[in-house]
């Protein structure tokens, strides 16, 4: 089983780089966290974003292809506790099968990208950058292990 993030976005700042290389080099080998990052469209005066966009989700649902949930975050989702993050990760681990977290470009998501997934997750009612939103992503995705395994990590 692996742990799939497909994102929008390269060339990440280097404390991006750092902090997802601290919490994906923490997991498991047996419960890798992975990063797919995807090239965003490049936005002009005159781009037509929502063309861009569309590209960005068409790419985004094509690297979620293979078998397994599909989890998108987004704003409009459901706001899930680190408790909540926990049961829903041992639960995906009962079936063993990789799941897909998508995050979107500067410019959100379709409709169509939010259909095809499985679960839609909000991180909160904060607008954040993209390339944090990795970070709080493998983040909560280790702390949630932690849980499982009642690692000293969690202190709630």
């Amino acid at each position: 089983m692996r742990l799939r993030v497909v994102a929008i976005g390269q060339r990440m700042p280097a404390w991006v780089q750092q902090g997802w290389k601290e919490y994906a080099g923490r997991m498991p080998r047996n419960l890798p966290l992975e990063l797919r990052e995807i090239p965003a469209g490049r936005r002009t005066r005159q781009a037509d974003v929502g063309a861009i966009r569309e590209r960005e989700c068409a790419a985004l649902i094509d690297a979620a292809a293979a078998p397994g949930p599909v989890v998108v975050l987004d704003e409009t989702g459901l706001q899930w506790t680190t408790a909540d993050l926990s049961r829903q990760l041992a639960d995906w681990m009962q079936f063993g099968d990789d799941i897909h977290f998508l995050i979107g470009g500067p410019d959100g998501l379709n409709q169509e990208t939010r259909d095809r997934a499985d679960r839609v997750w909000s991180l909160g009612k904060l607008t954040l950058p993209h390339p944090m939103v990795r970070l709080i992503l493998a983040e909560q995705i280790y702390r949630a292990w932690t849980i499982l395994q009642n690692h000293p990590y969690h202190r709630a």
